[in-house]
């Protein structure tokens, strides 16, 4: 590579349902020679000399072993967002190769949708909307109700940066707040946002009017909300998840809806995604589904562009990495 050559970036393709977003590409172009998927399995010899780094936007590109045994001078893998469960780590790094992501970025925009999922399943907007605007409507019935968000107690698992900013929101609501998390937090960062360590989840799932899942998916939270979790909630209580879909036994939650085990769900993700047209979530009315758009906003994707580009420069020329991820 010449001195003022660009380092190639390698990306599925641009714009179209699964490319990077046409608005942040001169932003890649401002570092990288960006070569997409098809250029690359058209020239395999030549780009695979000139790829140094990945980047990853929903989940794709793939990266399998064969992708990685045809990428020798390949030194990072940026992963735009903050999950990576589609990245084999302890499989990349044995290639010599870093992953990074991009957890600043992502963390207000993914608190917005927590509190937007948990507001509109509480006031119940998804169904009052339908109401509002069905042409069969001929009067708003007076007993149609909600619940309050207001001084109700929210219990929080997985309390990183994304859970305590959801914390932060959920104080201007004078919510009780409870969290159960891996390692508990100082004293001063509990007392910034009123929160309370549960040692044990079964506690917070117990107490809590909300919950509101905001772990990462791995071997040990997968289904880690099944039929005997949810048994243990209120009846009236409701279950968020921003995290990813698979925290939670479908099944069950299924189950759980329709035998009003638990009052209603809200959800950003689920497993897979899209659900088949068919899936039994989706006939029921005492859930809200999204379609996994935690970081969907404007701003955050340029974020989380910036954030990706710092830490793949990063390793490019040498330099600490701001957000590497380690395989376990």
């Amino acid at each position: 590579m010449s001195e003022h050559e660009l380092p190639g970036l390698l990306i599925l393709d641009i714009g179209g349902t699964y490319g990077v977003q046409e608005n942040i590409v001169p932003l890649l172009k401002k570092h990288f020679c960006l070569i997409t998927m098809k250029e690359f399995l058209e020239n395999k010899k030549e780009m695979s000399k000139k790829i140094q780094s990945v980047f990853v936007s929903e989940c794709r590109p793939t990266v399998d072993q064969e992708l990685l045994e045809s990428l020798p001078n390949l030194k990072v893998i940026g992963n735009s967002g903050v999950g990576v469960d589609h990245l084999n780590l302890k499989m990349i790094s044995n290639y010599g190769v870093k992953v990074t992501n991009t957890p600043h970025a992502v963390a207000d925009s993914t608190a917005d949708i927590g509190m937007a999922l948990m507001l509109a399943s509480a006031r119940r907007l998804v169904e009052g909307s339908q109401i509002a605007i069905s042409p069969h409507t001929k009067y708003f019935a007076v007993d149609w109700l909600g619940v309050e968000v207001s001084r109700a107690t929210l219990g929080i698992i997985g309390m990183g940066r994304i859970g305590y900013k959801v914390a932060q929101r959920a104080r201007a609501f004078d919510m009780k707040i409870l969290y159960h998390n891996r390692k508990q937090r100082r004293k001063e960062e509990e007392q910034a946002v009123g929160a309370h360590y549960c040692e044990k989840m079964e506690d917070l799932l117990q107490q809590s009017d909300f919950v509101m899942l905001v772990v990462n998916l791995t071997p040990e939270t997968h289904k880690m909300i099944g039929k005997k979790e949810l048994g243990l909630m209120k009846p009236t209580a409701t279950l968020i998840n921003i995290g990813r879909g698979a925290l939670i036994d479908q099944e069950a939650l299924v189950e759980a809806l329709q035998n009003n085990v638990i009052r209603a769900a809200a959800l950003d993700v689920t497993y897979p995604e899209p659900l088949p047209r068919d899936h039994p979530l989706l006939k029921l009315n005492n859930i809200i589904i999204t379609p996994h758009i935690g970081t969907a906003t404007v701003q955050a994707v340029q974020m989380m562009a910036e954030e990706a580009i710092a830490n793949m420069l990063a390793v490019l020329n040498g330099q600490p990495i701001p957000s590497e991820v380690f395989p376990k």
